[in-house]
């Protein structure tokens, strides 16, 4: 590889970074025309693992947006992400899949616990789909693989 190459690849891996983390933002802070301009005009999300829906990201949106309430709380952990380039069929280099794995911990909006102690939490994998267009990497599909999900136990009395 050139260093022109080196350059360009290791830039491409700091906006996927960003695209990710910009994801975990728009869900933690209910910011849904944010979530929504970061897929590209086809892209689709699917929730199903986690409770939720599979279809096109403004039919996502529209789920999200009357789903999330019920979390007064939110706060998507992102890590281990693993960047592949070039991994969809007829690439030409525009293309990336990532996997990373999550912690989401969350509080009921009509919870007990005090304060903001998370009394939800869950854990699992993405697997993220991206194209580069001309506004920048985007998603072309999200999957949520959940693993597993915890409740808070009870308080002793």
């Amino acid at each position: 590889m050139t260093q022109r190459v080196e350059l360009a690849t290791v830039m491409d891996r700091l906006a996927v970074d960003e695209l990710i983390t910009d994801y975990a933002r728009a869900v933690d802070d209910a910011d849904w025309a944010a979530y929504e301009a970061l897929f590209a005009g086809e892209g689709r999300a699917d929730y199903r693992s986690a409770g939720g829906i599979e279809g096109g990201v403004g039919e996502v949106v529209g789920w999200l947006a009357r789903s999330m309430p019920l979390f007064a709380m939110r706060q998507h952990l992102i890590v281990n992400r693993r960047v592949r380039f070039g991994q969809l069929e007829q690439d030409v280099g525009d293309t990336a899949r990532v996997q990373a794995d999550f912690v989401n911990p969350m509080r009921f909006a009509n919870g007990d616990a005090p304060g903001t102690v998370p009394d939800f939490v869950a854990g699992g994998r993405y697997a993220f789909a991206l194209v580069r267009t001309y506004e920048g990497w985007r998603f072309a599909e999200v999957v949520v693989e959940e693993k597993w999900r915890r409740l808070a136990e009870p308080p002793l009395s």
